[in-house]
């Protein structure tokens, strides 16, 4: 359960892309910040997923990744040449199978070998198609599988891809879009997997060609042409428009921390991590800001940009269990007694003590993007490395 929104350049206040994910995944499940550079392989060399293995390529992308514990893959991430993906489980008529590549597999194989959002939607679509999606997509409950879309974007354009067992379907985003936990494109989309109306028509989902929209035809679901205020998805569309031409970094922050229709989850289920991603023509002063750790609405976004080295962050996983000593656990940990123990207002003093942390670091990270000295972009990253070290010590410092 998850919600990946995007905005255009045509729709926020500054002209860059901004990007925002909140992961929702079982509230006991670590999810970590995780980085790799980029890496070359010899010939005829395989890469082990989470669970099946295929051929490497010659050379991968640095990426920077927010990743549950035990997967190979990522629930959203960037690489070095900006490209954001983010992605959902959804379902359809199509069964789920054993064993295959998970969604969060295809997230990080594409930012891994795509340097452009539409590069990256080529390379998914077409593993895909080659060796399948399936397999547990939950640490301690392999019969929780389901078929996955994606949020693709780079500083230029985004695209949404949406799954059905190994048919896809694609749209080209215009300004502003969001995903959920069901399939959205109507119609026929922009792009498609050849032979997918075929399908859908041999299989009794739908008449004929004039008939065929993808989301209605391979769920049998009612579609409403009007967002709902009460979805998590009716309601993050209804935030991106509203608020066309002014979104900015803070604002995707605060659509991520909704409560109402439960973007920011809390539960069994909760939004255990988060991402906004600012990206600016050329790439030069583009941030990545991420929560690692659970509940946005009671987290600090920390900055980070490439390339990654001084900032904080783990070696990638799978992880065989959790280390309490990493932060996530520890912060987690905090929150269960913070819950339980503080008064409210003790609670208010400490999100007025968290937001009073990340309004500064956003004040301070507009400053450089702004300043002419932002020109010189070593001093830009060793600024925002300084911040992102700052950052993570004033969260250490209200766990200890």
């Amino acid at each position: 359960m998850c919600d990946t929104l995007v905005a255009l350049g045509n729709s926020t206040l500054d002209g860059s892309v901004i990007f925002g994910k909140n992961s929702d995944r079982p509230n006991n499940e670590a999810q970590l910040i995780t980085y790799t550079p980029r890496k070359r392989y010899s010939k005829g060399k395989e890469v082990k997923c989470t669970y099946i293995s295929i051929p490497q390529v010659t050379e991968t992308n640095a990426l920077l990744m927010s990743q549950p514990f035990w997967l190979w893959g990522a629930e959203m991430a960037s690489n070095e040449y900006n490209v954001v993906i983010g992605n959902e489980a959804v379902y359809s008529y199509e069964p789920h199978r054993r064993i295959g590549l998970l969604g969060m597999d295809l997230v990080r194989l594409g930012l891994e070998r795509g340097k452009t959002a539409k590069e990256a939607l080529y390379i998914i679509t077409e593993l895909l198609e080659k060796y399948h999606q399936g397999g547990g997509c939950a640490y301690d409950d392999s019969s929780w599988m389901y078929h996955n879309s994606f949020l693709i974007a780079d500083s230029n354009e985004g695209y949404v891809l949406e799954t059905a067992d190994d048919w896809w379907i694609a749209e080209e985003v215009k300004n502003v879009r969001s995903i959920s936990n069901w399939l959205s494109i109507r119609g026929k989309g922009d792009m498609r997997r050849k032979g997918i109306i075929q399908h859908a028509i041999e299989q009794g989902y739908c008449r004929d060609d004039d008939d065929f929209d993808f989301a209605a035809t391979f769920t049998g679901s009612y579609i409403s042409n009007t967002p709902s205020q009460f979805s998590r998805g009716g309601k993050s569309t209804i935030l991106l428009q509203k608020n066309k031409g002014t979104i900015n970094p803070a604002m995707m922050m605060e659509f991520l921390r909704e409560h109402e229709a439960g973007i920011c989850m809390h539960g069994s289920f909760e939004s255990t991590s988060s991402q906004v991603s600012q990206i600016q023509k050329g790439n030069s002063f583009t941030i990545h800001w991420f929560t690692g750790t659970t509940l946005p609405c009671l987290s600090i976004y920390k900055p980070y940009t490439f390339p990654i080295k001084g900032q904080e962050y783990l070696n990638p996983g799978p992880y065989s269990k959790i280390n309490p000593d990493w932060i996530w656990a520890r912060y987690s940990s905090f929150l269960r007694d913070y819950e339980k123990i503080l008064n409210q207002s003790e609670k208010n003093n400490f999100i007025n003590s968290i937001k009073t942390i990340e309004n500064n670091v956003l004040r301070k990270v507009r400053e450089l993007q702004n300043e002419e000295c932002s020109k010189n972009h070593t001093k830009f990253i060793n600024q925002i490395i300084t911040l992102n070290q700052e950052t993570w010590n004033k969260i250490k410092e209200l766990i200890k």
